[in-house]
């Protein structure tokens, strides 16, 4: 299949774009022409400014792809600066499972109803993320309806590539008596492996499927668990403290995402406490 790759550069891109070519699909990489790859000859390469439509439209136009995949479309005018001019069977978005107002356990993908609320056309930065991301949805939901897409929702992915250190935050103030403000410590969260978050994405390229689909590792855990693990494998011990560094994953509520949808068609998602652990041993033995 011929596939447009909008953001595939970094973290969980580079698992999907790696996926894509060993599943022998034609890939062509869309960027700034500012970052670097790694993938060589193996994929072709085009440049434009994703939130500048003149730029999309004159890069985009009169070239046919069999699937388009959105890794960085953040807002309304995102989206339409792609579906206005693009020219594919399948356009697959990146959103988030921030888009649910609010997450809950068991949290699906009809929990999230794409013409519920007003839609505006908006740039990144008129709203806070959970909006912007949300008015990303609607244009597909509200404009968009006759046209083939999926809109992939995701919680927190991790992963030892993970350029955001948001889960290495807590081993590092832990291991190094730094105060934190935690403010959901017992909550139950969901996660996803960055390699399983790239390899999702490649897998419904050529699958029969519509509309929103969840993915997540298998579980859920809190951040008191994470906290005791770090704090048993160091000796060291956390300090909890409301003047302290403002935890990054505070303001989560407590919830889990169900991924059946993902089943019924054959992936199987990894269970997250095979894994996070030795991610945490990872990022102990980088901190010490």
């Amino acid at each position: 299949m011929k596939i447009l790759v909008i953001g595939g550069t970094r973290f969980f891109g580079i698992h999907m774009v790696n996926e894509l070519l060993a599943n022998g699909h034609d890939v062509t990489i869309a960027t700034r022409g500012k970052a670097s790859d790694q993938y060589g000859d193996s994929v072709k390469r085009i440049v434009f400014e994703r939130t500048d439509g003149e730029s999309v439209k004159n890069a985009i136009s009169g070239t046919h792809y069999d699937v388009v995949i959105d890794k960085i479309a953040y807002c309304s005018n995102d989206i339409k600066y792609i579906m206005d001019v693009v020219d594919c069977d399948k356009y697959i978005h990146m959103s988030s499972t921030s888009v649910y107002n609010p997450k809950h356990i068991n949290t699906i993908e009809s929990d999230f109803d794409g013409f519920s609320k007003d839609f505006v056309w908006c740039d990144r930065f008129a709203f806070p993320y959970e909006q912007i991301k949300r008015q990303a949805e609607y244009a597909l939901w509200q404009k968009y309806s006759d046209r083939n897409w999926i809109a992939v929702r995701y919680p927190f992915a991790i992963g030892k590539d993970d350029y955001t250190k948001r889960l290495l935050f807590y081993v590092e103030h832990i291991m190094k008596s730094i105060p934190m403000n935690i403010d959901n410590l017992d909550y139950q969260m969901s996660f996803i492996r960055s390699d399983e978050a790239g390899k999702f994405i490649a897998f419904l390229v050529d699958k029969e499927v519509t509309g929103a689909i969840n993915g997540s590792a298998e579980g859920t855990i809190s951040i008191k668990e994470i906290i005791d693990y770090v704090e048993k494998k160091t000796g060291a011990r956390a300090i909890i403290d409301k003047n302290g560094d403002n935890a990054p994953y505070n303001g989560e509520p407590e919830y889990s995402i169900n991924t059946e949808k993902a089943k019924t068609m054959g992936f199987q998602f990894s269970i997250l406490r095979d894994w996070i652990y030795e991610l945490l041993d990872y990022y102990i033995e980088l901190i010490r």
